[in-house]
């Protein structure tokens, strides 16, 4: 026996068992310095089929200035679009209802009230001089960003004009020292600010929040831009998972049984190797959920059945390459070569079997929509992963058991 490899082999064994108990309890979950990454099941994002959220209803009005048409519903989709997306979620359901209407639906435990707030004010800014001329608007904003001066506490939005508004503003402070220009927000003015010298960076300031919270919200608003049509609230609620907590607990039953007898068939029909091939695939799992955590992919019941069929393809990939090493071990061949030769012989089929597999994927994430495209990532990311375990990963292991020494007899290997 060579203990070098032995005592490296029971090294990765301890270290696997101990970042999957991390990544999947709550162990480290108050600890300051791991805390923050495990344990992994904890962040991963939740869609709105599994954690609910809130169901709002935006109708579109008529005015004297503006009618509703099919393109001002478009312009007022993306800019709803552009604000829900500052609330950080993913995959926010926005969908036209009728001629005027709007669906949103937001995932997550997020206050409904706010949520319509930032979503149907105007948000129309101007600056505006003495005479009552108006300088520049929201429309010249390349930027706004909330802040918090570490000197005086002020909290502030940052505003930062883009090269029109930039010269715009540039001309109005040389044109205004000593005199105010007023900041206007949907008709409300909130600050009036002397100039004291011409400012020529193209880079303003509103100050006067009590919270970051609240300039932050303002500045959510003037990123997004301002609605291009009045807009009311038709319907608000708040809305629980599409799978019920009853559900939800049966599936991962399920799940988990399914997983199991995965697992004690590999043991039972391959011994060694599938012993490997069930450890590969434990880091196989903990691969793609730190991918899920690190990219924010929001998992939603099509991406658990993704995250299933691509360990199932994983599987598939060991089954194939096992039968392969025990077809090469059964001509003769020392074990050292056999699992070379196996590996040779799988590659393709292997790489033949993902690789139309990926292809679907990609078809799925261009041509598909919301649930779809969360479906195709998920199963994309499951693929890539498994093909790197099946290859890679078990491979190394396979030659480590081999070049320790443990288990020398052929039959340990299924032939």
């Amino acid at each position: 026996m060579k203990w070098n490899k032995i005592f490296i082999l029971a090294g990765i064994v301890v270290i696997v068992a101990l970042v999957t108990v991390a990544a999947v309890a709550p162990v480290f979950e108050n600890n300051p310095y791991l805390g923050k990454y495990l344990p992994l099941v904890k962040d991963i994002t939740l869609g709105l089929d599994l954690q609910g959220g809130v169901h709002v209803v935006l109708e579109a009005k008529d005015t004297p200035e503006v009618k509703v048409t099919p393109d001002t519903m478009k312009q007022l989709m993306a800019v709803i679009q552009r604000r829900v997306d500052q609330f950080g979620v993913a995959e926010p359901v926005i969908q036209q209802q009728g001629r005027d209407r709007l669906i949103v639906e937001i995932a997550g435990r997020i206050d409904p009230e706010e949520a319509v707030r930032t979503m149907v004010k105007t948000a129309y800014l101007e600056f505006k001089t003495m005479d009552g001329k108006t300088v520049v608007t929201g429309a010249d904003l390349k930027d706004a960003i909330e802040s918090k001066d570490p000197t005086s506490g002020q909290i502030k939005v940052d505003l930062t004009f883009n090269a029109a508004g930039a010269k715009k503003f540039a001309e109005a402070t040389a044109a205004n020292v000593g005199k105010p220009i007023a900041i206007i927000l949907d008709g409300q003015v909130l600050q009036t600010p002397v100039v004291q010298e011409p400012i020529p960076n193209g880079k303003a300031q509103i100050t006067g929040y009590q919270s970051l919270e609240e300039a932050h919200n303002i500045a959510i608003l003037l990123r997004s831009g301002a609605l291009p049509v009045k807009v009311e609230v038709a319907e608000k609620r708040g809305i629980g998972p599409a799978l019920g907590a009853d559900s939800l607990e049966k599936s991962k039953h399920a799940g988990l049984v399914g997983v199991l007898a995965i697992l004690i068939f590999m043991v039972m029909y391959y011994r060694l190797p599938g012993l490997v091939a069930d450890f590969a695939l434990l880091i196989y799992a903990l691969i793609v959920l730190a991918i899920y955590v690190g990219l924010h992919v929001t998992m939603t019941l099509p991406g658990i059945a993704a995250f299933l069929l691509s360990m199932g393809i994983a599987v598939d990939a060991n089954v194939i390459i096992f039968e392969r090493l025990k077809e090469e071990l059964r001509t003769g061949k020392s074990l050292r070569s056999a699992i070379d030769a196996g590996f040779k012989r799988a590659f393709t089929a292997i790489f033949d079997a993902n690789a139309t597999t990926l292809i679907a994927a990609v078809v799925l994430y261009f041509f598909g929509t919301g649930p779809i495209r969360g479906f195709a990532i998920t199963l994309g990311i499951g693929i890539v992963a498994s093909m790197f375990t099946a290859i890679t990963v078990t491979r190394w292991l396979l030659h480590l058991v081999a070049a320790s020494g443990l288990v020398r007899n052929a039959k340990a290997y299924g032939a």
